[in-house]
């Protein structure tokens, strides 16, 4: 039995607005299931994740509750917890549950976005790996295209090398100790620049990241296109469990 304990925290509070629709993409349809049950799902089974702390949006505890959980039998998930206004202050409701739990020293935490339902346990093992080791890891991919970085009136001002860029991707996955320290030092300050957790850590501790592997399957659900790639990727993988 391991010692250290591992939690997923899956943030499920986005409006979804680019998608375009009323029902928030978290809660859409994946051949019969909605987005937000894939990544429950994997964190459910693995063998790494111990528990989950689910993040939703304001005022929507009592309908994942009574609707969502209910229906689907998660038996991980130990607390459900309303979020904030920015992903920023998802996460940090999300720290909190864990840190009034005194559950810090020791535990790592993965940080996951539910509009992701192509987590695998493939990537969550890799993640264990190197955050073990590094203490600190983001999950993402090389790019498959050249990068441009554009002056302020959108010219062209410099070509980084390809393969030293990465497309950053969740979960990403820290000590405890880490990711909560960095977050109480950048919830203090009345300006926040930092767009992911990784972010959070180099600006506030100045630690190093470890870049994982993921998938170019481990897409974001945001415009509609994508909720189209995502029912070709489930059918694939409902196809392959029925072999």
């Amino acid at each position: 039995m391991r010692e250290r304990r591992c939690t997923a925290i899956v943030l499920a509070g986005g409006q979804g607005k680019r998608m375009g629709t009323k029902t928030s993409k978290q809660y859409l349809d994946i051949l019969g299931k909605p987005v937000l049950y894939y990544s429950l799902y994997a964190f459910e089974q693995s063998e790494i994740i111990d528990d989950i702390i689910l993040v939703v949006g304001s005022g929507q505890v009592e309908y994942v509750k009574n609707e969502f959980l209910n229906k689907w039998d998660f038996q991980k998930i130990r607390k459900v917890v309303e979020g904030g206004r920015e992903r920023y202050h998802s996460v940090w409701e999300g720290l909190k549950a864990i840190r009034e739990e005194n559950r810090t020293e020791g535990n790592y935490v993965y940080i996951h976005d539910s509009a992701r339902p192509f987590i695998t346990e493939e990537i969550i093992k890799r993640a264990q790996h190197d955050v073990e080791k590094y203490g600190a890891c983001v999950v993402g991919m090389p790019s498959k295209d050249t990068i441009k970085i554009v002056d302020e009136e959108g010219f062209a001002s410099e070509t980084p090398p390809r393969d030293r860029m990465w497309i950053v991707q969740t979960p990403q996955v820290f000590e405890a100790s880490i990711i909560i320290e960095a977050y109480s030092r950048m919830m203090e300050k009345e300006q926040i620049t930092a767009t992911d957790d990784a972010m959070a850590v180099e600006q506030e501790l100045h630690l190093p990241v470890r870049m994982t592997e993921g998938s170019y399957e481990n897409i974001k659900i945001t415009t509609p296109e994508d909720l189209e790639i995502a029912e070709v990727f489930a059918r694939r993988c409902f196809d392959a469990e029925k072999q």
